[in-house]
């Protein structure tokens, strides 16, 4: 089943730096790197091993949601094993935390100072680990083990859209991809009746209607006529039809076409 997928931003199309806030000033720092076919990429690389007590953040530009409600964050990265570095400290982590706060665009260019995110009340998503499904990465020849982890969140309502923040707590670890994206319903005809594209709901769970309109030369026999878009992007539960009208007959799926004049 087909599902869409809008992405509203993406750091492997950025062609300059991302210039995202990191504080405090000692914390996330941003890296040009490569990325395993030697394409040119902005990352976030913070590696305070050494040092107790860290508490880094860094906080996305804005990121219009473009009226979706709920958003899906793809987070390639890669981290290192605190075993794997010699006399570490005990407060050495292989987890970061993800967090977001809605907000809307005028607010996110108007403020400046660092004062004023510290103390945002971020939303936390989750807190992310490097799992066992990672993949071995040659980086200019050394191996990495890289993660891909989605997390979404919802419902989003009170901004046009929001901030990401990752917060580190004393990993070695690198940032090396950051995708947002939410899903949608693809535009479909389905028993002679057209649904548009339709944007998922606020939860994973959510069935959103979508209301039918009978195709050319089609007309109405069980009303109403909706189908429902879930979480996935995928449709459901058809109910209602139209069929083709009098004088008309179903060509090749969905289609009435004229039936020929009989002599």
């Amino acid at each position: 089943s087909l599902f869409l997928t809008e992405t509203v931003m993406d750091t492997r199309t950025a062609t300059a730096e991302l210039g995202w806030i990191s504080f405090p000033a000692n914390g996330w720092e941003e890296v040009s790197g490569y990325d395993e076919n030697l394409n040119t990429i902005r990352t976030y690389q913070v590696c305070n091993v050494f040092e107790p007590s860290q508490n880094n953040w860094l906080l996305t530009t804005y990121i219009d949601r473009r009226a979706a409600q709920r958003v899906y964050v793809e987070i390639r990265f890669t981290v290192r094993d605190c075993a794997s570095i010699p006399s570490v400290l005990g407060s050495c982590k292989e987890t970061f935390n993800l967090y977001y706060l809605e907000t809307d665009r005028a607010v996110s260019e108007g403020v400046k100072g660092v004062e004023y995110w510290a103390n945002a009340p971020f939303l936390k998503v989750d807190t992310i680990a490097a799992d066992e499904s990672f993949s071995q990465v040659d980086f200019g020849g050394r191996l990495m083990k890289v993660n891909t982890e989605v997390r979404s969140f919802g419902p989003l309502s009170r901004g046009r859209g929001f901030h990401l923040a990752f917060q580190d707590l004393g990993a070695c670890m690198s940032l090396l991809a950051v995708r947002v994206f939410y899903k949608k319903c693809p535009s479909v005809v389905q028993n002679f009746a057209f649904f548009p594209e339709t944007l998922t709901g606020a939860e994973s769970t959510s069935l959103v209607i979508a209301r039918g309109s009978c195709i050319s030369n089609a007309e109405e026999v069980d009303v109403p006529i909706k189908l429902y878009c879930n979480g996935d992007g995928e449709w459901m539960v058809p109910i209602g039809s139209c069929s083709c009208k009098a004088g008309y007959e179903p060509d090749n799926g969905n289609v009435c076409r004229g039936k020929p004049m009989r002599e």
